[in-house]
């Protein structure tokens, strides 16, 4: 059957992939008299929808890694986060013991208009109970969103009001900005972090430069941080805002020489000042383009870890029923040369494990274990040694902070502790906040968690089966000791009584078990876990006070990530050890 998917496959994109080669014909016959014989003399009826989508999947992972198919039904919904839009009421939810919560009410959006606020428990959509186990993200999406000037009628409860309230929608287009979090971060030094690269991303950004730069900006930090990419386009907008005229951005190639070339036409709005780009090994894609771009022609210093790696060209060909297959038709190459796409012959499960394989040579952790050969040696426009093989290499490496993960309140995140216990706190204390702290800079600096807040929120976290210290589970541990040393354990006991009167089998299960649990209560982190829970808690009241991107500074603050780049950019002397322009 497997065969016969990946077969079908060529009925539909061989033109694409072999027109230029002497057996496309051949192949192209064979896939019509195979679908022919199965159609007419194939024992039993054939579903042609899912065998012909299961084909195209299967021969699609033996091309590239990044080669993909997108059935008719996912179509809209892939394309909603680079189109920067989508059609619904305006909000965004979560759901908290099976009830829709509204979390943040998108201004002048639908739900706007009509006085929907955050905080909101939406109870019924139309005549349909909007709660309970039914209630999921799809059923939310399926009931609220929907074409432009199509209405839909939601009940809610607010507060402490027993009576719920009535609200006609009429849904329109929702923009999905794909910058979120932009402020000054010192008197000279802006911050935009850029989520993806979308259809409106270079326009946001040219807003975003707008308003840092009426503040006084001078320096900027760009974060693209786990920045997946998006379109070429975009990337190519907005790595122009940095370079000055006719200079390379980013060029394609394959072996058909029909790549193109990407060149700045020197109308940047920001090709004077300090630049410090942000990446780590979630950066892909576009953000490896304006990450290579920058660095090839000395305009930025790059800091944070080796990128993912992503530099295979798709271009989207709708099939006939409405499907999409994102093909890939080209390798981007930085300005200098550098291919960005890392290997793949390998193989697709190596491909897909890299970032833990990288992690286990202790690359995301120290620049040091990263070795490059010199015919991986590339130079920037000022003569600076810069290196491809895969991904962008930064000028000035942070390692992953190992020390910021807990357990304790990734469970608590989970779980939902933090926006279920803050819907009550907001409820009595919402009106009192916002009279005393009137902005986001004035409340980053001066709200503080008390210890009272911070002991309800965790009888909270108690209450909801929270714990916070580890469960030691000893027969779990014995069970995986067993699994883990079961080839140690053959080669040493020959019967049940070499392990009883072996001292060294009571060692290793002593030690296993100790390390073990030792282990789970570093990882559960509880010495500094309420330093995390604290920032969490105190991001969660700044999202009901103001927006998600005015709360998301609150991370920021103890992110090494960001405080490094902030020290880097108020020191000259290292852009002038690296020769970069400013």
């Amino acid at each position: 059957m497997k065969k016969i998917q990946l077969l079908l496959l060529f009925l539909f994109i061989s033109v694409a992939l072999f027109s230029q080669n002497s057996t496309y014909q051949v192949n192209y016959q064979k896939m019509n008299q195979l679908l022919k014989n199965i159609n007419d003399i194939y024992l039993d009826t054939v579903s042609f929808d899912m065998l012909v989508e299961k084909g195209i999947i299967e021969m699609l992972k033996e091309l590239d890694p990044h080669s993909a198919y997108i059935s008719k039904k996912d179509v809209q919904q892939a394309n909603e986060p680079l189109i920067g839009s989508f059609e619904g009421i305006g909000v965004t939810f979560q759901i908290i013991k099976d009830t829709i919560n509204v979390m943040e009410v998108i201004i002048n959006g639908p739900s706007d208009k009509v006085g929907i606020k955050a905080g909101d428990k939406i109870i019924k959509v139309d005549t349909t109970i909007a709660y309970g186990k039914q209630v999921n993200n799809k059923w939310v999406a399926d009931h609220l969103r929907g074409p432009k000037g199509t209405k839909v009628t939601v009940f809610v409860k607010r507060g402490k009001n027993p009576e719920l309230l009535e609200f006609n929608i009429t849904r329109d287009k929702i923009p999905m900005n794909s910058i979120n979090v932009v402020f000054m971060a010192d008197k000279n030094t802006g911050y935009i972090c850029l989520e993806r690269f979308a259809q409106t991303s270079n326009q946001e950004f040219l807003d975003a430069l707008t308003r840092l730069k009426a503040r006084g900006m001078k320096n900027l930090i760009l974060d693209l941080r786990g920045n997946t990419g998006g379109y070429l386009q975009a990337a190519f907008e907005i790595a122009n805002q940095f370079i000055g005229n006719k200079k390379m951005i980013v060029y394609t190639d394959n072996f058909r020489n029909t790549g193109e070339e990407f060149e700045s036409n020197g109308k940047g709005e920001f090709q004077k000042g300090k630049f410090i780009v942000l990446v780590d090994e979630g950066s892909a894609s576009a953000s490896e383009i304006v990450s290579g771009a920058v660095q090839d022609w000395d305009r930025a210093i790059i800091m944070g870890r080796r990128t993912f790696g992503k530099g295979l060209v798709q271009k989207p060909i709708y099939l006939p029923d409405g499907s999409q297959i994102r093909l890939t038709i080209s390798k981007y190459y930085t300005p200098s040369g550098r291919c960005i796409q890392k290997p793949y012959e390998d193989g697709l499960a190596t491909y897909l494990n890299d970032l833990e394989t990288r992690s286990k040579h202790g690359e995301l952790l120290t620049a040091d274990s990263i070795k490059f050969p010199d015919s991986l040696k590339y130079q920037t426009a000022k003569g600076r040694t810069v290196y491809g093989g895969g991904g962008i290499m930064p000028d000035i490496f942070i390692p992953l902070d190992t020390t910021r993960y807990s357990t304790l309140y990734n469970e608590m995140f989970r779980k939902g502790i933090f926006s279920g216990f803050i819907l009550d706190y907001m409820e009595n204390n919402k009106e009192l906040l916002k009279e005393k702290y009137v902005s986001m800079e004035d409340f980053k600096n001066n709200f503080k968690i008390s210890e009272t807040l911070f002991q309800e929120l965790m009888d909270y976290a108690h209450k909801e089966g929270v714990k916070d210290t580890v469960d030691f589970q000893f027969s779990k541990r014995i069970e995986w000791f067993v699994k883990d040393k079961a080839g140690e354990l053959d080669s040493l006991y020959n019967s049940l009584d070499d392990l009883n009167n072996n001292e060294q089998y009571k060692d290793m299960i002593t030690k296993y078990v100790t390390n073990s649990f030792n282990e789970s209560m570093r990882f559960r982190n509880i010495i500094k876990a309420d330093s995390f829970i604290k920032d969490a808690l105190k991001y969660e009241i700044a999202r009901n006070l103001f927006s998600y991107g005015e709360a998301r500074q609150i991370f920021l603050m103890t992110d090494e990530g960001f405080l490094k780049a902030l020290e880097v950019i108020s020191n000259d002397k290292v852009f002038k050890r690296f020769n970069v322009d400013y």
